[in-house]
């Protein structure tokens, strides 16, 4: 699927979901989140060829394979907290929407202690 059958998607989608609202606004917001996975399911199968090729540009650099996940991981869950808040925002729920954001940078900021670490490592080395 590529980027103009995903931006024709999304329009029937809204026009659904604006028809839904009016009639049945107790669907409009399964509707509106159905199409968001949907989207993001098919973004996500397109990102499994950069994902191989990034392993194979850090495999010739020799950068640490552990840290190559690491910043996958942080990438992904950088989306998946955008996703989720703006599903909550949609909603009318901007506080639980925060509440998200907040818990994403949490975990982003655990996940990127061991790269903090042997950056401190290194540069107390050089000094």
């Amino acid at each position: 699927m590529d980027i103009t059958q995903i931006i024709a998607f999304s329009f029937i989608a809204t026009f659904i979901v604006i028809l839904l609202k009016q009639y049945k606004p107790e669907y409009a917001m399964i509707a509106m989140i159905a199409a968001g996975i949907f989207i993001l399911l098919f973004v996500i199968n397109k990102l499994s060829s950069v994902i191989v090729l990034l392993e194979e540009l850090t495999d010739k650099i020799g950068i640490n394979k552990e840290f190559f996940v690491i910043l996958l991981k942080i990438t992904g869950i950088a989306y998946i907290v955008e996703f989720a808040s703006n599903i909550c925002k949609d909603a009318g729920e901007s506080a639980i929407a925060s509440k998200v954001e907040l818990a994403g940078k949490i975990v982003i900021v655990t996940l990127s202690i061991p790269i903090f670490s042997t950056l401190i490592r290194t540069m107390s080395e050089i000094i």
